[in-house]
């Protein structure tokens, strides 16, 4: 079974529209959902309508959630100090996905693993979800 971890974007446009597409995360059958509680702050405060927040609550509720226990970044992973925790909280997690739309602070390690975390888009999870495939390590 799979463990996505999923990053504050995430949460974020999940709970932005009723019908958001990424709420199929939440219909996934052999996927347990993870975040962390900094992520769900994260999308909380961004969100601005009080529907929008009524609607990450609910989300929220089938997610494990994790905090971000201080720890050193893997060796060769670098990273913004705002985005440190959405990794450090994975691991604890031990999170087989990072789902992330941060292209701009993950960009570098999409489609890579760091320590056994495979990185991805939410657009690029299917494609792998429970395939044993080739990754590329770091």
């Amino acid at each position: 079974m799979d463990r996505l971890f999923l990053d504050a974007n995430v949460l974020f446009s999940a709970a932005y529209r009723p019908k958001a597409g990424l709420l199929r995360f939440w219909n996934l059958k052999d996927a347990a959902l993870c975040s962390s509680y900094y992520a769900l702050e994260e999308a909380r405060i961004n969100l601005v309508e009080e529907v929008q927040r009524r609607r990450l609550v609910r989300l929220s509720t089938n997610l494990h959630l994790f905090d971000a226990i201080l720890k050193e970044l893997p060796r060769g992973v670098s990273l913004p100090e705002k985005d440190v925790p959405i990794l450090v909280a994975a691991l604890e997690a031990e999170a087989t996905h990072l789902i992330t739309g941060d292209v701009r602070h993950f960009g570098l390690y999409l489609n890579r693993t760091i320590e056994g975390i495979l990185v991805l888009t939410p657009a690029d999870y299917p494609a792998t979800a429970g395939l044993s495939i080739a990754r590329r390590r770091l």
